[in-house]
């Protein structure tokens, strides 16, 4: 019995050993939900016209491809036109998320309600949108974004 009891301490003693005092826990790798949850806080910026917290979520690489298929790039596209007022986002909703995660790599799909104001216009569109998010020290960056437009006749 008393032997049990101190091959127990050893075990316990050994494992508090390997990890050192004062270092934290290592951060979980990429996965499938914090894909979806960094996408739910890119949308929950957007909606808010939160310039700063959409360049956080922006790798230096971004580009967007529109719904009308052009091609911007650059993380500052949105965020200079908030700060600009050339474009105020009244709402963007998603839903229908379709997460696949393939090692580092994300693609989030979601089915995207937007309104608001764009050069002085009016805009209200419903498109699927594809984000492409890299995982990269230690979270995720969104590298791409793509846009379809959903005729209205299709909502």
């Amino acid at each position: 019995m008393k032997w049990r009891g101190l091959i127990a301490a050893l075990f316990i003693a050994l494992g508090a050993m390997s990890i050192p005092a004062g270092r934290a826990m290592p951060q979980p790798g990429p996965t499938a939900e914090s894909a979806l949850a960094a996408d739910d806080q890119l949308a929950q910026a957007i909606r808010n016209n939160d310039a700063d917290g959409i360049t956080k979520l922006l790798d230096s690489s971004w580009a967007v491809i529109s719904g009308r298929g052009g091609v911007g790039e650059g993380p500052s596209i949105f965020p200079d036109g908030i700060k600009s007022g050339a474009l105020t986002r009244k709402t963007f909703e998603i839903s229908e998320p379709r997460t696949r995660l393939y090692g580092n790599v994300a693609l989030v799909t979601t089915k995207v309600q937007t309104s608001g104001m764009f050069g002085g216009k009016p805009f209200d569109v419903t498109e699927r949108q594809t984000d492409v998010w890299l995982w990269k020290d230690g979270s995720w960056k969104c590298v791409l974004t793509d846009e379809t437009m959903i005729p209205t006749s299709s909502k």
